[in-house]
């Protein structure tokens, strides 16, 4: 009887309760040839999946710090693989971009917007 519960309905040997846990130190993250020939400029252009970021400034001081790779992006969001999976709203934060040896500083509301869009504001 207590197998069958609800509680216990989803739950299945050696897989992650938690979300993002399959992700932490098991990614593998490409990083293109033309990562870097990015300048501030062009990064509103490129792809930020894959980049290493840290938010260095933030109306929410719980977000100040945090630092991992994108893994993905959303209109309003960067989630960000650190220590645990993040998900960090652009409009609030300004994040530090690392690309190669140089690290670009970008406020979040330069990034807000659909990811495929940004190309068509200049």
């Amino acid at each position: 009887m207590w197998r069958n519960s609800q509680k216990w309905k989803n739950r299945a040997s050696r897989r992650p309760q938690r979300k993002g846990e399959a992700l932490i130190d098991k990614l593998w993250i490409f990083r293109g040839l033309d990562r870097g020939r990015m300048t501030k400029k062009t990064l509103l252009m490129h792809e930020l999946i894959g980049l290493k970021v840290k938010v260095v400034k933030s109306s929410h001081p719980g977000l100040i710090g945090i630092e991992g790779y994108v893994i993905d992006e959303t209109k309003n969001t960067l989630t960000i693989l650190g220590t645990k999976v993040w998900a960090i709203p652009k409009i609030v934060a300004e994040f530090e971009f690392e690309v190669g040896d140089k690290k670009i500083r970008i406020k979040g509301e330069e990034l807000v917007g659909r990811p495929e869009m940004r190309l068509k504001k200049r």
